[in-house]
């Protein structure tokens, strides 16, 4: 997937990581809040990557730690990474949002099932609004969080505040 490739690439133009480091930065960045990406995706992606020859590895060994592979771009991954960029951001922006798998056949259901499903999609989006809130509180001041991080979550907190509104609607006329 181009979009864990990007991912990745980009993380590896700062600084030469380990798969578990690149794992730590997607947790502690949220990315798997935004993009589907999980950690035995990002193991297969720096071993696809390599093969590829967009990065190259090298066994670091720190102290009594066991070895690990940390990899950098090469070349050609910067070339890539470049590609991606553009090819990516070229594309028509599309929002895949699974509840609304749920939402088109909402009217199937009998009043009672509808409600409740309605209100368990309206309770998630509360708890992901908390979560943005206390991620946007914790970070908004660090120095070290980059600003276009700071605005992927902007997005995120805005785009479910308009989806609290849309699910408030959407309860009041089915």
């Amino acid at each position: 997937m181009a979009t864990i490739d990007l991912i990745v690439l980009g993380m590896l133009k700062d600084d030469a990581l380990s798969a578990y480091d690149i794992q730590k930065l997607v947790e502690y960045r949220n990315i798997s809040k935004w993009v589907k990406i999980s950690t035995p995706s990002i193991y297969k992606k720096v071993i696809q990557l390599e093969e590829k020859g967009y990065v190259k590895s090298s066994i670091v060994k720190e102290g009594k730690m066991p070895e690990k592979a940390v990899y950098s771009l090469t070349e050609a991954g910067e070339e890539e990474f470049v590609r991606l960029m553009s090819d990516i951001s070229s594309k028509p922006v599309r929002i895949f949002l699974d509840f609304n798998a749920v939402v088109v056949n909402i009217d199937k259901l009998p009043a009672q099932n509808r409600n409740l499903c309605l209100t368990q999609i309206e309770e998630n989006v509360k708890s992901l609004k908390a979560y943005l809130e206390e991620n946007i509180d914790m970070k908004e001041n660090n120095a070290r969080i980059p600003e276009t991080g700071k605005a992927v979550l902007q997005q995120q907190y805005i785009l479910v505040q308009t989806i609290e509104i849309w699910i408030a609607s959407l309860k009041e006329n089915i």
